[in-house]
């Protein structure tokens, strides 16, 4: 396991040469870390774009929508063609604002689930964000509130992370496992 630091200096190494749209998948655990090292790397990788998995969680899907990133986001961008997604505020049910990748661009995509296999991104560098249980879920019921950590976190979404994790094993598949302390 690598601390933060050294993982952004490992991704700019290894996308450096690459001329051409290029694909980081940041996936962990709920609450391990994710989004901001997420944006970590959008800040040090020139002209990047994250895109957040969240952004295609809709009512009445389990996770996230699989098929609208397909269709907005990599099929677009691996024809050369820019990617454009609409943000998704799952609390409200309402669309939020419009999202933009341009083609030739690093495209870091962060969320649970981010490097399931049935998406069939080619990535060029996958990363792990891992901390304990017990700090993910104590700043998931500090961000969302007792009644969600109740309602959706013990419900629904630790189930499914842990099916995700049991069956695919996306930590041991990981280039690069990092410290989301």
């Amino acid at each position: 396991m690598i601390d933060a630091a050294e993982a952004v200096r490992q991704v700019r190494e290894r996308l450096a040469p690459l001329r051409r749209t290029s694909w980081v998948g940041v996936d962990g655990m709920g609450a391990s870390g994710k989004t901001t090292f997420a944006e970590t790397l959008r800040g040090a990788l020139d002209g990047s774009v994250v895109v957040h998995v969240d952004d295609f969680a809709r009512p009445g899907v389990p996770t996230w929508h699989h098929d609208l990133f397909t269709s907005q986001v990599l099929q677009p961008l691996l024809a050369g063609r820019a990617a454009r997604w609409q943000r998704w505020d799952l609390a409200a049910d309402r669309p939020l604002d419009w999202q933009h990748a341009p083609p030739g661009v690093p495209v870091v995509v962060e969320g649970v689930s981010a490097t399931d296999r049935r998406l069939a991104v080619p990535w060029d560098l996958t990363v792990w964000v891992d901390v304990p249980a017990a700090v993910r879920h104590a700043r998931a019921r500090a961000r969302d509130g007792e009644r969600v950590w109740r309602e959706r976190w013990l419900a629904e979404w630790i189930p499914s992370e842990e099916d995700y994790l049991a069956q695919q094993r996306p930590d041991l598949r990981a280039d690069l496992v990092v410290d989301g302390r």
